[in-house]
């Protein structure tokens, strides 16, 4: 995971230079809605995903595979399908994909170098908890939002913005007695969520994330002394409201961690922000000595047939 991460920056400046497969996925979904599907972080990055291309002006929808799949759900002729997968080997998210190609509607599928994808990412990863692989597909989704026509904001500073976050001081020395709380607003509203998902399954510590509002609402009066809030501000309309909610909780006794990254604006600020927690999952593992990269199956071995037995 280690590896992954620190590769980012790298990454994200060869795939910045690599725009003539996202010309023509464009022009295949113009004028159509669409509907992004993934599962797990590549359903975090569908959310990203409709948060850009509405910028564009894009009728844009991002579902869970598994809402879509089981159900029978088919594509309208109107409607064009973006499938997200690291490994192009997701079940449900398959399953989608091949429906919207019976379908004859139009398709784009992101997933790593080598799986077959009409966007590629980077490598497969080896680790199971995916990073560069999601921050590069969050700049396809980026790459086509600005062809369709959004203006992002500064998509050439990306890289630099997500390196200088690997490079600086950690941010979070401490894991809580019981749980990291994660919110943000807007697009990071998902950033948050993939935060908790990222933490969970690298350092197995109990995290949960919501978007600002939402936490507010009732989750919030749960937490106290033992708990951390990691407030994760993107600029927007929305940051002095998530301040007001982490400076209330702050009353109560949770730590408070602010990551702010408004110099990109809040579209791209998912950038440095998704670098932030990316750290945050890495170093809580490394602090308690546990593996982030194999969904704890180096524990029991039992661990692995029983997840193999229920399939991905």
């Amino acid at each position: 995971m280690r590896t992954a991460l620190s590769s980012q920056p790298e990454e994200l400046t060869r795939l910045l230079a690599d725009v003539g497969s996202v010309h023509e996925a464009a022009e295949r979904v113009r004028g159509r809605s669409i509907v992004l599907v993934g599962i797990g972080t590549s359903w975090h990055a569908a959310q990203h995903g409709a948060w850009l291309l509405r910028a564009a002006g894009v009728v844009a929808e991002a579902a869970h595979a598994a809402d879509l799949a089981p159900y029978g759900w088919r594509p309208g002729p109107e409607q064009a399908v973006v499938q997200l997968s690291h490994t192009a080997q997701t079940g449900y998210s398959m399953e989608v994909l091949e429906r919207a190609r019976e379908a004859g509607v139009p398709t784009i599928q992101i997933s790593g170098i080598g799986a077959g994808g009409d966007l590629e990412t980077v490598a497969m990863e080896r680790s199971y908890a995916y990073t560069s692989s999601h921050t590069a597909a969050l700049l396809r989704l980026a790459q086509l939002s600005t062809i369709l026509g959004a203006d992002l904001g500064p998509l050439g500073a990306v890289p630099g913005a997500v390196a200088r976050v690997l490079e600086a001081p950690s941010r979070v020395t401490e894991i809580p007695d019981r749980l990291v709380e994660a919110i943000g607003a807007g697009p990071n509203a998902w950033t948050a969520q993939e935060a908790s998902l990222k933490i969970r399954e690298a350092s197995y510590v109990a995290a949960e994330g919501l978007s600002s509002e939402q936490f507010f609402h009732g989750p919030s009066v749960a937490l106290d002394e033992r708990d951390l809030l990691l407030v994760l501000d993107g600029g927007g309309p929305m940051a002095a409201r998530t301040e007001a909610i982490a400076s209330a909780v702050e009353v109560g006794g949770a730590g408070v961690v602010r990551l702010s990254e408004r110099d990109l604006g809040e579209a791209l600020s998912i950038f440095p922000l998704t670098a932030h927690v990316q750290r945050v999952a890495l170093e809580f593992a490394e602090a308690r000595g546990v593996s982030p990269d194999r969904f704890r199956y180096e524990e029991n071995p039992d661990r692995e047939q029983a997840f193999e037995t229920v399939g991905f």
